[in-house]
């Protein structure tokens, strides 16, 4: 039995967007930095997560930070990588075989494709790559 494409879809949701779906995060417009807000905005953004690692023992995740680039490194071998995209005005996440670029919305980067939040996913990830749950700035 297919169920009509009008019964899939929340009424308030439907009305709002008269049966079209609703619009992708990278459709909808993001802030405008110029260079200088934008570097200052991902320097602190790294120099955060920096802080963050420096509570981890090195044996179990360690971190190399330079020009722009926060390497994770785990006692496996595996390298995650947090780095500002100037071209883009973005930060980009890449863990394992999936990555992430992030748009600054005026408070937070959030993801270009879903709109999750930089650091609540890097704590995700961490957290997976772990074993046990971390959390950026807690």
């Amino acid at each position: 039995v297919k169920i009509p494409d009008r019964l899939l879809v929340p009424r308030t949701q439907e009305s709002q967007n008269r049966g079209r779906p609703p619009p992708r995060i990278s459709d909808m417009p993001r802030q405008e930095l110029d260079e200088a807000r934008f570097s200052r905005l991902a320097a602190e953004c790294l120099r955060r997560v920096e802080g963050w690692l420096e509570g981890f023992d090195p044996d179990e995740l360690d971190y190399r930070a330079a020009d722009g680039v926060l390497k994770l490194e785990f006692a496996d071998g595996t390298v995650f990588v947090l780095n500002r995209q100037g071209g883009n005005h973005q930060m980009w996440l890449a863990a394992g075989v999936r990555a992430w670029h992030y748009d600054w919305d005026g408070q937070r980067w959030c993801d270009d494709r879903d709109g999750h939040e930089l650091l609540e996913n890097l704590s995700r990830v961490v957290s997976e790559k772990l074993g046990r749950p971390v959390r950026v700035g807690g």
